[in-house]
């Protein structure tokens, strides 16, 4: 793993900023402090602080290196204490012989250089330590970052499974029913059987390959719900009445995929199924400011099973709402006498 100062540019900015601000603060400590010439401090602050900087980036992997996996906390105190003790023996032999080498002509400061080594190696402990448990910040930072990432994905993971569950759940008797009336057609009209077998396939075909995208516009799930309620006409005539109406402005709306045609079948289920007369459904589509609400109403017959309100297919709905838009309230039922309809609303701008 790269050194965090080195992967990010604003923490490589920062790091030499911090350290050229060392050099300036020592330099005049020195020259006014110190009494020490103004080149000679510039020369001690940035060969020791220029050296330390170097270092501190290497410090780095013996983090790493301390941090293996079964090591005890004592092993760990005495590796970093021997750590220590080698990096301020580096830093400090390497910046005394370099600088011997560039001021030897200078009487004054080799004596003020001898007599400072102890407290440099002081302050290089000081040093070593922040140099430590800065990088633990940043290792403690960075894997918080990382198990939030991760839950993050699982949780996408988790949700996209959710979702592609709940629509999965397409009641398979309507398969079932239609293809055993279009081998009643092939029969009797085996071109109207035909037409059938390409509704079938084009509602099939949206139902998968929308398998995986969360949305899509009321026009296209408008018009595969068209195409759900001509194959269900097949079975039963003339008893299934369809009324839309859908203002333009409602149209491009993004809405869940595969929404309409559980509503649907939930009205057909409850309605036509249930009666030997003719059954309206309507759908109608009225847009506010913040949503668009659709309202999905059945006719029933009041002497045959009242609808009980929320089957499996609605529950999905509500569901599928939930995870998509958190809120329990975008769904709700009413149940008349001889009317039961279903509204959902469906936010506009989700994230607002």
């Amino acid at each position: 793993m790269l050194n965090p100062f080195v992967k990010n540019r604003n923490y490589f900015i920062t790091y030499l900023a911090v350290w050229m601000m060392i050099i300036v603060i020592q330099t005049i400590i020195l020259n006014y402090y110190q009494d020490i010439d103004l080149l000679a401090s510039i020369t001690d602050a940035a060969v020791f602080n220029g050296i330390l900087a170097l270092i501190g980036f290497n410090l780095w992997y013996v983090l790493k290196f301390n941090l293996k996996d079964h090591q005890s906390l004592f092993d760990l105190i005495i590796n970093h204490l021997l750590a220590a003790i080698i990096t301020i023996a580096i830093w400090l032999i390497s910046g005394y012989y370099l600088l011997v080498s560039l001021e030897s002509a200078n009487a004054d400061y080799l004596t003020f250089l001898n007599m400072s080594l102890p407290w440099r190696a002081i302050i290089g402990c000081f040093i070593y330590l922040i140099f430590i448990l800065i990088y633990y910040m940043m290792l403690y930072n960075e894997d918080i970052q990382q198990k939030m990432r991760i839950e993050a994905e699982l949780n996408n993971l988790v949700r996209e499974a959710e979702l592609n569950a709940l629509k999965s759940q397409i009641n398979p008797h309507f398969l079932f029913n239609s293809l055993n009336s279009i081998s009643s057609l092939t029969m009797t009209d085996p071109d109207k059987a035909q037409e059938m077998v390409i509704k079938l396939s084009d509602f099939m075909r949206y139902s998968l390959s929308h398998d995986r995208n969360e949305t899509t516009s009321l026009r296209r799930e408008l018009e595969n719900a068209q195409r759900y309620l001509d194959i269900e006409k097949v079975r039963f005539g003339k008893r299934l009445r369809y009324v839309s109406n859908v203002p333009e402005t409602c149209l491009d709306v993004s809405i869940p995929n595969m929404i309409l045609q559980p509503l649907l079948e939930n009205a057909i289920k409850h309605g036509v199924h249930n009666s030997t007369e003719e059954v309206l459904i309507e759908l109608r589509c009225e847009p506010s400011e913040k949503y668009i609400e659709l309202h999905v109403l059945n006719d029933f017959d009041p002497e045959g099973t009242r609808p009980k309100g929320e089957g499996i297919g609605l529950k999905n709905i509500r569901n599928r709402l939930q995870l998509l838009y958190h809120r329990n309230d975008l769904l709700q039922i009413k149940l008349g006498k001889i009317e039961f309809e279903v509204i959902l609303r469906i936010p506009k701008n989700p994230t607002a």
